[in-house]
């Protein structure tokens, strides 16, 4: 049986408060200049660092220009441009067709709303939400990248396991006007401190409420018993 829904959102509200005063000014770290190469840079990140889709990108989008360059782009040539991010081959074919598919059936635009942007080769639900998000300014859910997965389910604000059922879980449980940060202080967290192998729980302002913090407490109980 999971963990009644007002205990979690007084958990989130709780771990909201304390990443917004840890991190005031954290934001999407992927580098961009419209909703295309916003799209194109968030598709390249699946299963990569933003720091190295970065230094890709840097050159990448100075090289095309536009829906039309990349839909015509010669498959070798494009993966050959992206072969230092995982599944680059892969992912030169959805680019390619993701392209193809907005200058044909979208005039040449990203497309605004969830539907149309997971029609898109390519293109999840999280991709489509940071989109949305930062390219239209349109927030319609939460962004799950493993990050999220992982601090989401060490909180103990979901037992869900996949990325889909967690933002379907976490939805009623954060405040819609903080969906959007939600994403980037959980991912700030994960970076600086509570990273997948070994977290910094020492060091974490979540500790003391975190259900999966690694410090022992007996002592501290110990002590409270006495008084």
């Amino acid at each position: 049986m999971g963990t009644p829904l007002d205990s979690r959102e007084a958990q989130a509200e709780e771990v909201l408060d304390r990443l917004y005063e840890e991190y005031p000014d954290t934001t999407i770290s992927l580098s961009y200049s419209n909703r295309l190469e916003l799209l194109i840079a968030v598709m390249l990140s699946a299963q990569c660092t933003d720091e190295r889709v970065n230094k890709v990108t840097a050159e990448l989008f100075e090289k095309y220009d536009g829906p039309e360059e990349y839909a015509n782009a010669d498959q070798d040539e494009l993966a050959e441009d992206i072969n230092s991010i995982t599944y680059y081959n892969n992912k030169a074919k959805y680019i390619r067709s993701a392209c193809t598919d907005i200058v044909e059936k979208h005039d040449g635009e990203v497309p605004d709303t969830m539907s149309k942007l997971t029609d898109l080769a390519g293109v999840g639900r999280k991709t489509a939400n940071v989109v949305l998000q930062h390219g239209h300014d349109i927030v319609e859910g939460i962004v799950v990248d493993t990050h999220v997965q992982r601090l989401s389910r060490r909180l103990g604000l979901t037992e869900e396991e996949y990325p889909e059922r967690i933002e379907e879980d976490l939805m009623p449980v954060v405040p819609e006007s903080d969906w959007q940060q939600f994403t980037h202080l959980f991912i700030s967290h994960g970076r600086a401190v509570c990273d997948a192998r070994n977290p910094d729980c020492d060091d974490c302002v979540l500790e003391d409420i975190c259900p999966s913090s690694k410090l022992d407490h007996s002592v501290d109980l110990a002590s409270a018993e006495q008084w």
